[in-house]
């Protein structure tokens, strides 16, 4: 008997959910279409997965032979682009600053005669380091012409002395570099920053969520009506609701009822944990539901170039979901906290907008102060990426990540509980129901 309560207080929930959805056209785009557009906007954004062709600019001042050879070069990096030659710096400075380009070599005057004298000639790089990423491929780039063409010099410098063309390459570098990419050899960005980007969307879009379709109950004084609709099926929610809009717009509201609510709206006599968690369940099913399918959509994108292990996929999959439900539960948790909407809706997005930020993923963790690794390590979007990047990018031991997974999936059903019971508060102070 008990059991068959708690199933009709989940499906009375989940149906009266689904009718609001049905009427209310923003918040079903919450949790159906904003998400859908956000995963396939940011993938789309990232679908070239190379950054090629920045475009840079050059002032020649020498009019050499070897100052052609130079920009040729710079040229054919595959990640520039020579846009424009300037003749003057101010030129040049006003394409920066208009984002034309976004760094400009200037080939000094005695460019050439300082090479055929033996002296030091160098290129003078300046570039925009306001886009960090953008800078250091430039300079990446610059600095391999450089050293191509110094090398180019120098190895005929000593073919001219009588040395063979090996032993001057290998005079002129005794000591090379053999370097080997373990993780994302192909510096593919989609991989890199796309596929944890949108989980980090994702969970600020769910904790919106979360905050929202219970804090809209609050607002409108209908939570009351909420908990005696999922325990006894009485009243029929659809018609209080639709009865309180047609007032709204007949009459104005009675200052007094922000202060003494009314009859329907008193907290019910009993009020049930575990009837609370089912209805719970029921009103969250939607969301949920919906996040779990956008969370299989990222991993097919993101998994579906890769040969990736069905095991740790499976272990990604439960961490993402851990991670949607979570937030969910933890949206509700700050709005029934304040009982205000508002209040919610501010303290998550203080709390997931810049999780991205703590997560170590563009800023190495170990480089951030002690005071910000403590606010990184209790945010869950930064497990979920550890998660995530050991298995979908390191293809590390499914055993190492087995932790995390049991820790997200711990921390939801906490948070739910902490859910119910701040519900059940709620229920007991109906003078603080219609905050904003």
């Amino acid at each position: 008997m008990h059991l068959t309560k708690l199933s009709e207080a989940f499906l009375r929930s989940a149906a009266y959910e689904r009718r609001f959805l049905a009427k209310n056209h923003w918040d079903l785009s919450m949790v159906v279409w904003i998400p859908l557009a956000t995963v396939l906007l940011i993938w789309w954004i990232f679908s070239q997965t190379q950054i090629t062709d920045l475009p840079i600019g050059v002032i020649d001042q020498n009019n050499s032979a070897v100052a052609n050879t130079t920009v040729r070069y710079l040229e054919a990096s595959p990640t520039l682009t020579v846009k424009q030659l300037y003749y003057s710096p101010a030129d040049a400075e006003a394409a920066i600053l208009q984002r034309d380009i976004y760094a400009v070599v200037i080939i000094p005057e005695d460019f050439s005669r300082n090479i055929l004298s033996n002296k030091p000639a160098p290129l003078i790089l300046q570039v925009n380091a306001q886009y960090g990423t953008h800078s250091g491929i430039i300079q990446t780039a610059v600095q391999a012409v450089a050293s191509t063409l110094s090398a180019g010099v120098e190895i005929k410098r000593l073919i001219k002395q009588g040395v063979g063309p090996s032993q001057a390459m290998t005079a002129y570098s005794p000591i090379s570099i053999q370097r080997i990419s373990l993780f994302n050899a192909a510096t593919d960005y989609q991989q890199f920053l796309a596929s944890t980007v949108i989980p980090a969307l994702l969970h600020i879009l769910a904790m919106v969520v979360g905050a929202t379709t219970i804090g809209r109950e609050l607002r409108d004084k209908n939570i009351g009506h909420w908990y005696r609709f999922i325990s006894t099926g009485t009243p029929d929610l659809a018609l209080v609701k639709s009865s309180k809009k047609a007032a709204t717009l007949n009459t104005t509201q009675d200052s007094t009822n922000n202060t003494a609510p009314s009859s329907d709206s008193k907290m019910p006599n009993s009020v049930s944990i575990s009837v609370l968690l089912s209805g719970l369940l029921g009103k969250y099913f939607w969301p949920i539901l919906a996040y779990s399918l956008w969370s299989a959509l990222v991993l097919w994108l993101v998994t579906s170039n890769q040969n990736i292990s069905i095991g740790s996929i499976i272990a990604v999959y439960i961490g993402l979901l851990c991670l949607m439900i979570l937030s969910f539960w933890l949206g509700a948790i700050f709005t029934l906290n304040s009982f205000s909407l508002r209040m919610g809706l501010s303290t998550t997005g203080f709390i997931s907008a810049p999780s991205y930020a703590f997560a170590g993923v563009t800023f190495p963790y170990i480089a951030i102060s002690d005071s910000a690794q403590y606010w990184s390590n209790a945010l869950p979007l930064t497990h979920y990426l550890k998660l995530h990047i050991a298995q979908l990018q390191m293809q590390a031991p499914i055993a190492i990540s087995v932790p995390i997974v049991y820790g997200l999936a711990l921390a939801t059903i906490i948070a739910m509980l902490l859910t119910a019971l701040l519900t059940k508060r709620a229920l007991a102070h109906p003078e603080r129901w219609g905050a904003r």
